[in-house]
């Protein structure tokens, strides 16, 4: 279960016990926000796609959508998300607990602006009942990121 790989990257590194495992779905932005009692902004959503050199991964606040010009300018093809079949392959998560832990080898991780408004954000952590509070500087930390870009509309 991808629970178990995100429990394990997150005993590595002494945070596992912060892992919040909900009694009820999180695995939409809707859905987490009750659960997480947050506004649906705070819940660090992870969009995945394929790029040039394979999968990857873009975190972003749960109120913005992806803005197919700034992504084509920023990566150099146009946005094509994954399948849910893809992603769980490709990424090692399925739809609904997609985050950047724990996932497999080849996959870039990218941080968009849209989440720097925030103290905390709640990405998932591989199932769709799970989440972790994170400062940004932990995402960072943890999450393994190439680099920050600004690739979504609908925040500023």
């Amino acid at each position: 279960m991808s629970i178990e790989k995100v429990r394990k990257y997150f005993a590595r590194l002494g945070i596992e016990d912060r892992i919040i495992e909900f009694s009820t779905s999180s695995a939409t932005v809707a859905l987490a926000a009750v659960a997480a009692g947050c506004e649906e902004a705070r819940i660090c959503k992870t969009l995945s796609f394929m790029g040039k050199e394979g999968p990857l991964l873009i975190l972003a606040a749960g109120d913005v959508k992806i803005d197919n010009h700034k992504y084509k300018e920023e990566f150099g093809v146009k946005a094509k998300m994954l399948t849910a079949e893809q992603a769980e392959t490709l990424i090692g998560h399925a739809v609904g607990g997609i985050c950047p832990f724990g996932i497999n080898d080849g996959v870039t991780v990218y941080l968009d602006a849209s989440m720097k408004r925030f103290v905390t954000m709640f990405p998932a952590c591989g199932s769709s009942n799970s989440a972790i509070e994170l400062t940004i500087e932990e995402l960072e930390k943890y999450s393994g990121f190439r680099s920050w870009v600004n690739v979504c509309k609908g925040y500023q």
